[in-house]
C-alpha cells in the first residue's frame, strides 16, 4: 500500500469529528461514492443523511469514497494501489454494494474513474454475483439515467430515504446477483435498466424502451412525505471541505416557484418545511466545534418560519449561512443576521437581465428587488454583490443581452449610491435544457451565438474594473447539454471516451455526429425521450401549457398560493 495514500486518508479522518468505523465482517459492506474530491463532496447532505441511516440499519456498515486529485491518482496508478474507503481502508471491489450519489453531468466521466481506480469493472453485464452491485442515485439519476445504463445494476428514481432501505433488503435477502435484480426491480422508485430493450428506428432514432419479464411500464420517482422522520443534518464535520466545519440543517424541501429551467420546481414542487422546533433542537445539539450553521433547502428563504428562526440565531450568537436566498423575501433582519455571521457577499439570482425574459422563465423577482437587495446589504455592512445569469435562454434575442448589461451597469450605480464600494461580482452560465421541464424539448442556443453573447457581456462591461466578469466554458456547456439528453447510444460513447482516453466530442466525431449540433437540436411534444418511462408526476400536458405560457410571458403563481393542480403532489 503506497504510504502517500494511506497518510492523506489518515490525515483526512484526524480532522474528522464524526463518522462510524465497524469492525469488519460483523455488518455487510456498503461504499458510498462521491464522484469528485473530497473538499466538494463532504459538502453534499445528501451523503450525510443516507451515511447515519445505512448506519442506523444495525446490519450495514456505510465507507466512504471520492475521487483522489490528479497527485493521488498518479499515485494510484503508480502503485497500482486500489481506491481505499476513509473509514478502514478497504478496496472498493471488496464491497458488497456500492452507492452513488450523482449530481452533476460533468461527474459522469468522474465516476467511471473511481471505478477504474477501485477495480471495479466499468459495465453492469461484466460484473458476477460476487462483485458488488452498484446501485446510483442522485439528481441525474433520477432525471435521466440511461447515459449511465450500461454502467449501473440500478438506479434510485428519487428521493432515497426509504427507497434505500428497501433496496438494502431485497440485496441481504437474495442469493445471486439475478435474483436480486429481480427483487430490486420490484421496489416502487428502483430502475434495473438490464431489464429493458432500447429501440431505434431505421435512422437510428431512439423510440422508446421495452420492458422485459416483470419489469413495470414506468418508475414513479419517490418523495419523502414527512422530512422530519429522517436524519437532516450532517454527521461529520471536517476543516477540509467547501464548508469548513460547518453544521448544515435541512430546514425544507421542495419549491413551489415554478421556474421553467428548474427541474426541482417541476419534480419536487411541493414545499415541505421541516418544524421550528425541530430545526432549533438540531441547532441546541450541534457539536461544539461547529463554526457556523448551515441552512439547506431548495427555498430556504420561504420557509414559513424563517424569520423566526434567524431571530433565533442572532439572539443566541451563533453564525450562519443561507444556501438560496431570494431577492423578493430579503429584509434588514436577515441581511443583519447574515452580516453579524461573518457574511460578506450577498448573492442574488435574477437569471435574466431583461424584465421579459425573466417573466418568461418564471422568476418573478423585478429589478426593484435586486436594488433593495444592494441597499439591504450596505446596510447591513456586505460589502460585495453576486448575480447569477443565464444566457441562451428559450426566445432570448440580442436586445436581452444588451439589457443585462444596462441592468448591471444600474446595479453598481446603486451601489455606490448607498455608499457600497465593494465589488459586484456577475457569473454567467449558458442555459442547458433539462428534462422534465417545460424547456426539455428546447434546443441549447447555437453556440456561435453564445460565444458572441458572451462577447457582448464583457465587451458591455469591461471598462468597469469594480466588476468582475466570471463565465462558464461552453464546452463543458456543450457536454453537458448532450448528456442531460442523452440516451443509451450516448452511454455508448461515454464509456468510449473513457477507455480510449480521448474526450466525448472527438469520440462521437469519430461516429459522424458533431456534438454541437446534437446539443442544439430541438425536440418535440409527444416525442419519445430517453427518459418517458420515468414518472415524475407531472403531465406532458401541464408542460406544454408552461411552455406557452412562456412564451407569452405569463407569470404562474407560486403552488402554495394557488395550487395549479400539476399532479406532482397527488392533489
Amino acid at each position: 500500500m503506497s504510504w502517500l495514500i494511506k497518510n492523506t486518508i489518515k490525515e483526512y479522518r484526524e480532522n474528522e469529528l464524526g463518522g462510524d468505523v465497524f469492525p469488519p465482517g460483523l455488518r455487510h459492506s456498503v461504499a458510498f461514492i462521491y464522484p469528485n474530491v473530497y473538499h466538494l463532496g463532504m459538502s453534499n447532505l445528501g451523503m450525510h443523511i443516507l451515511y447515519q441511516m445505512i448506519n442506523a440499519r444495525g446490519d450495514s456498515a456505510c465507507e466512504r469514497f471520492f475521487l483522489p486529485d490528479a497527485k493521488l491518482i498518479k499515485e494510484h496508478e503508480k502503485t497500482r494501489t486500489p481506491l481505499l474507503s476513509m473509514e478502514s481502508m478497504r478496496p472498493l471491489s471488496d464491497f458488497d454494494v456500492i452507492f452513488v450519489m450523482l449530481s452533476f453531468e460533468l461527474d459522469y466521466d468522474n465516476l467511471l474513474k473511481v471505478l477504474d481506480l477501485g477495480n471495479v469493472k466499468l459495465r453492469a453485464k461484466d460484473r458476477n454475483s460476487r462483485e458488488p452491485l452498484l446501485i446510483i442515485g442522485g439528481p441525474c439519476a433520477t432525471f435521466n439515467p440511461e447515459p449511465l445504463s450500461q454502467v449501473a445494476d440500478a438506479f434510485v428514481i428519487g428521493e432515497g430515504e426509504e427507497t434505500v432501505q428497501r433496496i438494502l433488503d431485497e440485496i441481504y435477502a437474495g442469493d445471486t446477483k439475478a435474483d436480486r435484480l429481480e427483487r430490486l426491480c420490484q421496489i416502487p422508485g428502483v430502475y434495473v435498466p438490464s431489464f429493458y430493450e432500447a429501440n431505434y428506428d431505421e435512422d437510428g432514432n431512439f423510440v422508446g424502451l421495452v420492458p422485459t419479464g416483470k419489469a413495470p411500464n414506468k418508475i414513479a420517482r419517490q418523495w419523502v412525505k414527512d422530512i422530519d422522520a429522517y436524519p437532516h443534518t450532517s454527521v461529520i464535520l471536517t476543516d477540509k471541505t467547501e464548508f469548513e466545519d460547518m453544521y448544515i440543517v435541512e430546514v425544507a424541501r421542495g419549491c413551489g416557484r415554478h421556474c421553467r429551467f428548474c427541474m426541482a420546481s417541476y419534480c419536487f414542487r411541493k414545499p415541505r418545511p421541516r418544524k421550528l422546533e425541530n430545526i432549533l433542537a438540531d441547532i441546541a445539539n450541534r457539536p461544539e466545534r461547529t463554526k457556523k450553521v448551515g441552512l439547506m433547502g431548495a427555498a430556504v428563504s420561504d420557509h414559513p418560519d424563517i424569520k423566526k428562526l434567524t431571530t433565533y440565531l442572532v439572539e443566541q450568537g451563533v453564525s450562519f449561512s443561507v444556501a438560496s436566498l431570494r431577492a423578493d423575501t430579503l429584509d434588514e433582519t436577515m441581511c443583519e443576521a447574515l452580516a453579524n455571521s461573518g457574511q460578506r457577499t450577498m448573492t442574488v439570482a435574477p437569471e435574466a437581465g431583461s424584465e421579459r425574459m425573466r417573466a418568461a422563465i418564471n422568476k418573478g423577482i423585478t429589478e426593484e428587488h435586486i436594488y433593495r437587495a444592494c441597499s439591504l446589504a450596505a446596510g447591513a455592512g456586505m460589502r460585495n454583490i453576486k448575480l447569477y445569469y443565464m444566457i441562451g435562454l428559450p426566445g432570448e434575442e440580442d436586445i436581452d443581452i444588451e439589457e443585462t448589461v444596462e441592468m448591471i451597469k444600474r446595479v453598481r450605480k446603486k451601489m455606490d449610491e448607498v455608499g457600497n464600494k465593494g465589488e459586484l461580482v456577475i457569473s454567467v452560465n449558458g442555459f442547458v435544457p433539462k428534462p422534465f421541464t417545460p424547456y426539455q424539448w428546447a434546443p441549447l442556443c447555437n453556440v456561435k451565438t453564445l460565444k458572441r453573447r458572451f462577447k457582448m457581456l464583457n465587451d458591455g462591461l469591461k471598462k468597469d474594473k469594480r466588476i468582475k466578469l466570471i463565465t462558464e466554458s461552453l464546452k463543458e456547456t456543450v457536454v453537458q447539454a448532450i448528456l442531460a439528453r442523452g440516451d443509451r447510444k450516448m452511454g455508448d460513447a461515454l464509456l468510449e471516451a473513457h477507455e480510449s482516453g480521448q474526450n466525448l466530442k472527438s469520440v462521437l466525431k469519430m461516429r459522424g455526429i458533431d456534438a454541437d449540433e446534437l446539443a442544439e437540436r430541438e425536440l418535440q411534444p409527444g416525442q419519445v425521450l430517453p427518459w418517458s418511462h420515468l414518472d415524475m408526476g407531472v403531465t406532458e400536458d401541464y408542460m406544454i401549457k408552461e411552455l406557452a405560457r412562456s412564451q407569452e410571458g405569463k407569470f404562474t403563481p407560486m403552488c402554495f398560493d394557488n395550487c395549479t393542480r400539476c399532479g406532482v403532489c397527488k392533489r
